[in-house]
């Protein structure tokens, strides 16, 4: 047994990063950034970077819903407070507010900057086409430097390789 477990020991090796890809579901505020700074992250350390924008993560690439995204307030748990604090009217607002202040404090850009920095670094952003389909979205109401709009198979073929890591976020 020891010399099994030496054998695939010495068999693992340890193999650098070099592609992430990213799928983007929803597009609270929260989550679109951890998604933009984890693909900004790679970018900065030489590391290629996809996006694929799915279901409700279509609005971070939707021209007139980008910069108007917000903070989900009504069962996140780490909002710290009761379900029904967070749908009082106003709640929502005050604390997407409250964050994009925190964020501009530290130089975080908005969605819209956000998006034209990644695209520049050369992370590729994708549509999905199911959800397009489903949302009944043509690419007219999509952000200009879109990369494309594809399928499920074409972003799983994007991600052969070694060195890829699939992040859902």
């Amino acid at each position: 047994m020891e010399t099994l477990e030496k054998s695939i020991d010495t068999k693992k090796e340890e193999k650098p990063v070099k592609k992430m890809m990213l799928i983007l579901s929803k597009a609270t505020i929260d989550n679109v950034y951890a998604c933009f700074i984890l693909a900004n992250g790679a970018r900065m350390e030489g590391i290629e970077s996809e996006i694929f924008f799915t279901f409700f993560g279509l609005e971070a690439i939707q021209k007139d819903k980008l910069n108007h995204l917000h903070v989900a307030t009504v069962g996140n748990p780490a909002m710290h407070m009761p379900t029904m604090l967070g749908g009082l009217p106003g709640m929502e607002a005050l604390a997407t507010k409250m964050m994009k202040n925190e964020m501009e404090k530290l130089d975080i850009p908005p969605v819209d900057e956000f998006l034209e920095i990644l695209s520049a670094s050369g992370t590729k952003l994708w549509a999905c086409k199911l959800a397009m389909d489903m949302f009944h979205l043509n690419n007219d109401k999509l952000i200009d430097n879109i990369d494309g709009v594809i399928t499920v198979g074409d972003f799983y073929a994007r991600a052969k390789g070694d060195g890829t890591h699939l992040l859902f976020i």
